[in-house]
């Protein structure tokens, strides 16, 4: 199959990442035209996100075939990298590795600068809050308000608080802000459980920002939506991620929305990279790679 790989070297997936823009968000200085090629330097040298030759394995036995294997990944800020893989591929290991919920057997993981291979416990929880997390399922307090639901995106800041009341006004006016950028500051009085999927995902969107994150991961978040909504909410992550200079990483199952949402495309099949190229390189045919001919539950084609 190793005739069928599609790769890029390391300085084209740089070029990616130097061609798109930055603009300022939270906590970053405006760049201007003086510094636009420092900026570019910097974003082809320092990937806020380097993986090399990942092994992943739940069972150490020798006969046992890895969940990842030799996987290489680098997330730069701007860039919104689609995850591609049929059911049982290792996207969701991929995801967890990043983080330190997934053991890391062999290779290296880094992430917003910290080491992910060799953290203490404590340290976890920084890593933790460096990386926003937006799920398939939402995981909202259903009970609470919009406003509570993106507030809970600080509490990593905040220490031991009070839901309800505990809350500064800076952190207060922040939330507000978010609901008004992924259009729902409406509905910010209103308990979660009673807004549409695609309004959910929008608040999760929100608490994920709430926490200034360094980098965000997006496990498939379209999932549960129909094909308008899911457009929608994948065209907000790429804004922000353009925006803000935050690189997203998004797992989808729908080849269409990839080709239409993403700078690059990484493919695993069976725990192996096979597909690692610039968008603008890749179509439904040479995607096909990473898709079984059963898989038939997959939508695959454009």
């Amino acid at each position: 199959m190793s005739n069928q790989v599609t790769r890029v070297t390391d300085a084209a997936a740089s070029a990616t990442a130097q061609a798109a823009p930055v603009r300022a968000g939270a906590g970053q200085a405006s760049v201007t035209a003086t510094d636009r090629t420092t900026t570019a330097e910097l974003r082809q040298a320092l990937p806020l996100v380097t993986v090399r030759d990942l092994r992943v394995a739940y069972d150490d036995k020798p006969e046992t075939k890895p969940v990842l294997d030799g996987v290489d990944l680098e997330l730069f800020p701007g860039e919104m990298v689609a995850l591609l893989g049929a059911s049982g591929s290792g996207k969701s290991t991929l995801m967890k590795s990043l983080t330190g919920f997934a053991p890391v057997s062999g290779g290296s993981v880094r992430i917003a600068g910290h080491d992910v291979t060799n953290l203490a416990r404590g340290e976890l929880r920084t890593l933790r809050s460096d990386v926003g997390q937006v799920f398939q399922q939402f995981q909202l307090i259903p009970r609470l308000s919009v406003l509570t639901n993106v507030l809970t995106g600080a509490l990593h800041g905040a220490g031991p608080i009070n839901l309800v009341g505990g809350f500064s006004s800076a952190h207060r006016q922040r939330a507000l802000s978010l609901l008004d950028r992924v259009g729902i500051a409406h509905k910010a009085k209103d308990p979660a459980r009673s807004l549409s999927g695609g309004q959910q995902q929008r608040v999760a969107i929100a608490r994920a920002l709430m926490q200034q994150p360094r980098v965000i991961l997006a496990d498939e978040p379209v999932a549960s939506l129909d094909p308008k909504l899911a457009d929608s909410v994948l065209g907000l992550l790429r804004r922000i991620a353009t925006e803000d200079g935050i690189p997203v990483l998004v797992s989808l199952h729908v080849l269409p929305l990839a080709l239409a949402h993403s700078d690059r495309i990484v493919g695993l099949r069976h725990g192996e990279m096979l597909v690692s190229a610039r968008t603008t390189d890749l179509d439904a045919a040479k995607l096909s790679v990473l898709y079984d001919e059963e898989d038939d539950d997959v939508d695959h084609h454009a």
